[in-house]
């Protein structure tokens, strides 16, 4: 049963990154997007991405175009970052139960720490919806 839980997170986050890179247009066709997932119990690190979970959380930290992104989960949360572009930043800290989602485009970042609603900043477009505190920013 957690299995099946699990799984059908992973794809929820994986979708929605996916969908994330394709409205962004993909960035430069000449490099790919960094992947990083945080499976349970596990830590992915890249040049511009990081993922980590314990064994109850499950992460996806996606960066392309020289954006980097951070996901951290705990205590059946399951976020995801998503930054494309340049001067991009993604920072998601999953600690209570349940999704949430930053994106990031070129000279923006986005700031979710499981505690108080996301902070969405810059002058580029950012986005961020949070299950744990049921907030979200948008600019």
């Amino acid at each position: 049963m957690m299995f099946a839980k699990r799984a059908t997170v992973g794809f929820f986050i994986t979708a929605a990154g996916a969908g994330a890179i394709a409205l962004a247009g993909g960035g430069h066709a000449a490099a790919a997007p960094q992947v990083c997932s945080g499976l349970p119990g596990q830590t992915t690190q890249q040049s511009h991405c990081w993922a980590s979970s314990t064994p109850n959380g499950l992460s996806l930290a996606i960066s392309d175009g020289g954006g980097v992104a951070q996901a951290g989960a705990t205590n059946l949360a399951g976020p995801a970052a998503i930054a494309i572009g340049p001067n991009s930043s993604v920072k998601m800290n999953g600690i209570k139960p349940g999704l949430a989602i930053g994106i990031a485009g070129p000279n923006a970042s986005v700031v979710v720490d499981g505690k108080s609603g996301p902070v969405c900043s810059g002058p580029g477009f950012a986005f961020a919806g949070d299950f744990q505190t049921l907030k979200g920013c948008w600019r």
